[in-house]
């Protein structure tokens, strides 16, 4: 996934959420630094080729962001025509790969979301492929080094998260259907336990005999944390996302999808690493063979499987936009309501 980008730099969230018979997944990528990013399409002729593992010349075909060197697709996140979608995040503490074991399937981290969108169209698929999977240690070339992953993987309304640390690769259901960054999949699970009193209510007043004002709305959610930290980041999302309201109109439901991740977003110069500042630089979403996104400085665009040849050989790559859309059209009152305002 991406292998050319420092493993300290990276800070995003991914969720996956579901109403009735569509499913929307994406992430946002905060980063300090462009990584030539672009959406990529594989149609489903392309030859996928692995360090370990046989090549592939016939599959699903599907589409990402991420960036392309030497004709080689290295995807930060992506969905197939199956909806079966996967999302690498940094995970640098606890993160291990290793050495070749020839009873599993050795994937490099970059190979994993290939074989994933490539070869599986449900659930069964993918736990084919990662009950006996080996994420080993052998970079994409001698310039650039691994980066260190976890990974969200979603088919409909389930979600799993994989990890590989000292003791190897390991599978966790995902009921959340949230995923930041370090620590564990397991620490943010159990952090969930601190916040479970938070609502989207009035606050409730258990203090016996004594009369107390609720000065402001929202009092019910007091305590939801609010800074950039990752732990932070999945509680947040995870209370928003259980809130969210969700209705038939697709293009609703996408919008709503956006504020959600909005809520954990980046903001230039607020968040510093050790050389710059983390700022969301594209937030993605893929529902129906469909990519919706939105950079730091555009509005939400979209682009389908279906506007392309997906039987070809060749990767079809689009730049992101990046350049900055503001409304420049001044909209007028009408002249009833001019007078009304005195405007």
């Amino acid at each position: 996934i991406m292998t050319i980008i420092h493993s300290g730099d990276i800070m995003c969230t991914c969720i996956n959420i579901s109403y009735k018979n569509n499913h929307y997944f994406g992430r946002n990528m905060d980063l300090n630094y462009s990584f030539n990013e672009r959406i990529i399409i594989v149609p489903k002729n392309y030859l996928i080729k692995f360090k370990k593992e046989k090549e592939i010349k016939n599959h699903y075909s599907f589409l990402g962001i991420g960036t392309i060197i030497d004709n080689y697709p290295l995807l930060a996140e992506g969905s197939n025509e199956y909806g079966v979608s996967i999302a690498a995040l940094n995970y640098p503490i606890e993160c291990k790969y290793h050495n070749l074991n020839k009873e599993n399937i050795n994937l490099t981290p970059y190979e994993l979301p290939l074989l994933i969108l490539s070869k599986c169209k449900d659930l069964k698929d993918i736990r084919k492929i990662i009950n006996n999977l080996n994420l080993i240690n052998l970079p994409f070339n001698k310039n650039i080094d691994l980066t260190p992953l976890h990974f969200m993987i979603s088919y409909k309304n389930k979600s799993i998260v994989i990890e590989s640390n000292k003791y190897g690769v390991e599978i966790h259901n995902n009921p959340f259907n949230v995923l930041t960054n370090s620590p564990s999949f397991n620490y943010h699970k159990y952090s969930l336990n601190n916040y479970i009193n938070l609502n989207n209510d009035f606050i409730k007043n258990n203090l016996n005999n004594l009369k107390f004002n609720d000065y402001s709305y929202g009092l019910g959610a007091y305590g939801l944390p609010g800074d950039y930290s990752s732990n932070s980041r999945f509680i947040k999302i995870y209370f928003i996302k259980n809130y969210l309201e969700l209705n038939d109109n697709n293009e609703y439901n996408v919008l709503q999808f956006f504020k959600c991740l909005d809520s954990v977003s980046m903001i230039k110069n607020v968040v510093k690493t050790n050389n710059d500042y983390e700022y969301t630089r594209y937030t993605s979403c893929y529902i129906n063979n469909t990519l919706y996104y939105k950079t730091y400085y555009s509005n939400i665009r979209y682009i389908s499987l279906n506007d392309f040849d997906l039987n070809d050989n060749k990767l079809i790559y689009i730049n992101l936009n990046n350049k900055i859309e503001i409304k420049k059209k001044r909209e007028l009152l009408s002249s009833n309501l001019r007078t009304k305002l005195d405007y």
